[in-house]
């Protein structure tokens, strides 16, 4: 897929210096594009089938199970292995050697042969090695607590306690899926041509929405077996509302930094769906459609539950700022000409306001919206081009990199942190310069510091010399160069982030990808990893629509019509009421 090239409808996107400011990627929200909806999307147009291929677990839910997955063009099977560990053996981190559960996503059939390998292999995760035909190699281990008290619950055949659930909102949580070639696994250029997962990720987002399946499974069983007769299945209501949890630490940021150009096609293929909605005139028959998700955002947000001080503070300052904002909605709608007008109103709102609001208005507009979903793939080469001069690369820095060039690298605060990756743990780290061992393993991830030092270097020289001189002399330059004359010539550019300063946030980071995923319920555990959900409040296989779910929200006090076996969630008939 090609990159996204600018039109003349790119005149009006918001400015990089805007986008990629660290403050507004630590706010983004999941929206129609996300993978995660996309995908749910392809699924239910092209009406992609799964089915229970095999299920040998013991009674107490020890053993293995396969899904079958079938689409209009080929055949994937999930294999997932449930393995008995002891408390003390579960661990999110990646040093781990245990799991609750193992699994991996197959291309083709799954012979007897082949179930043996897998069974030999999968549940060792890095320590075994996988064939070509395995795309996806994951684990995930059980959120405790939730698992243990939904199973006791229904085995009684009573439901579970919605307060119990909102703390976490998922039964199992990954803390791997891995895909790209690892340990042996399919390398991404087999799935180029491959129609089913030929854009990035998608093929992990699959793998963890059947484990997700998996899981509500594997938990009616469990009550079935310690229940007996008197056991009743999880309401499809909450089933909804359980997705699947996700631990990510730093490991995630050092990919958005060595992978700038598919970050770059990330931002401005959102950005250029953005910019077709926010030109459309503000519609006041969109009035109760956009209101009725900003209410839901409200109610998400009040019902999201975080350990961490500082993204509570930002979640009820949003839920404030809604709240207010809802309330004048309709005379805002009716003052504006387009949506961009709406928009702009929110400029004294906290930027995770904006993006709330961002997300509700590409949701409102999937005829716009969609188009954009298979354009998120993009070639990685950084280059120079031929025949340019000293004076050519100052010019694209003063335009395009202010924000490195204006940093003042020789003060310490500048330079406080060092990124190197643990030789025992085989985990990106954060050191303090010149008080923590390490900095001579430094790895090459500050970009601002490289595009300042090329800057000076490039103004020590004649404007007239030719960047191929400037280089032949300065090999060390050389990356940088690229990476900048390649970014600064792209529509968003690079992130414009220092991250050696001393007060810089590697969660920006992370929930910028994070929401490029899909991902919601963000719950920083600290400033270097978070844990989050998938699938949360997505539709049932046996139900699955390419409709709306953003935002999901908890279905309290469900009201079950026996004779249709339909739930009707009283929390989204609060949201609709409050939307009248």
């Amino acid at each position: 897929m090609e990159a996204h090239r600018l039109t003349n409808n790119d005149v009006n996107m918001r400015r990089p210096e805007v986008v990629m400011a660290p403050q507004r990627l630590g706010a983004m929200h999941s929206n129609r594009i996300s993978f995660v909806r996309t995908l749910i999307r392809k699924m239910a147009q092209q009406k992609w089938q799964v089915t229970k291929d095999l299920w040998q677990l013991s009674p107490q839910g020890f053993g293995h199970v396969i899904y079958k997955l079938k689409t209009p063009n080929h055949v994937y099977h999930l294999v997932v292995f449930c393995n008995e560990i002891e408390d003390d053996e579960r661990n999110d981190r990646v040093i781990a050697e245990k799991w609750d559960v193992t699994f991996a996503l197959v291309y083709g059939d799954v012979s007897e042969q082949l179930l043996a390998q897998l069974e030999a292999n999968v549940p060792l995760q890095e320590a075994g090695r996988n064939p070509t035909n395995v795309l996806v190699l994951a684990r995930a281990n059980k959120s405790v607590r939730v698992f243990e008290h939904i199973v006791s619950h229904l085995a009684q055949g009573k439901q579970p306690t919605s307060d119990e659930l909102v703390d976490v909102g998922y039964i199992l949580r990954t803390t791997a899926v891995y895909g790209n070639g690892k340990f042996g696994i399919a390398d991404f250029k087999i799935l180029e041509n491959n129609p089913d997962f030929k854009q990035s990720f998608s093929a992990q987002m699959c793998a963890v929405y059947l484990l997700r399946e998996f899981s509500l499974d594997w938990i009616d069983y469990l009550a079935k077996q310690k229940g007996g007769e008197k056991a009743s299945p999880l309401s499809n209501d909450l089933k909804r509302y359980l997705g699947v949890g996700n631990a990510t630490g730093l490991g995630m940021a050092p990919y958005l930094i060595n992978h700038p150009c598919i970050v770059d096609q990330w931002m401005s293929n959102r950005e250029a769906a953005l910019t077709l909605v926010l030109d459309c005139p503000a519609d006041s028959e969109k009035h109760q459609s956009l209101l009725f998700l900003l209410n839901k955002a409200v109610c998400h947000l009040q019902q999201v539950n975080t350990q961490n001080q500082n993204q509570e503070q930002l979640n009820h300052c949003s839920v404030n700022e809604l709240q207010s904002f809802n309330g004048q909605l309709k005379d805002l709608i009716s003052a504006s000409n387009t949506w961009r007008d709406l928009l702009n109103a929110t400029e004294d709102l906290s930027v995770e306001t904006q993006e709330i609001l961002i997300s509700c208005l590409m949701e409102i507009y999937p005829e716009l919206v969609d188009n954009f979903q298979d354009q998120v793939n993009t070639h990685e080469s950084l280059n120079l081009a031929k025949g340019k001069k000293v004076n050519d690369l100052l010019l694209l820095l003063n335009e395009k990199y202010r924000w490195a060039i204006e940093t003042d690298f020789s003060k310490s605060e500048n330079n406080y942190w060092f990124w190197y990756r643990s030789q025992d743990k085989e985990e990106p780290r954060l050191g303090i310069r010149g008080e923590e061992i390490g900095e001579e393993r430094e790895l090459p991830l500050d970009i601002g510091r490289q595009v300042y030092r090329l800057y000076y270097a490039l103004l020590a020289c004649s404007p007239e010399m030719s960047l191929a001189e400037f280089l032949l002399q300065k090999p060390q330059y050389r990356a940088i160069a690229r990476r900048v004359w390649t970014l600064g010539n792209k529509v968003m550019g690079d992130i414009q982030m220092n991250v050696l300063h001393k007060q810089s946030l590697p969660m920006h980071l992370l929930r910028c990808k994070l929401s490029f995923f899909g991902a919601t319920k963000f719950d920083p555990r600290s400033d270097r990893w978070v844990r989050v959900s998938f699938f949360q409040g997505a539709p049932l296989l046996n139900e699955i629509h390419d409709g709306e779910w953003l935002f999901p929200v908890l279905p309290q006090q469900a009201v079950v019509d026996k004779s249709t076996d339909a739930a009707v969630d009283k929390s989204i008939i609060a949201v609709q009421e409050s939307s009248k």
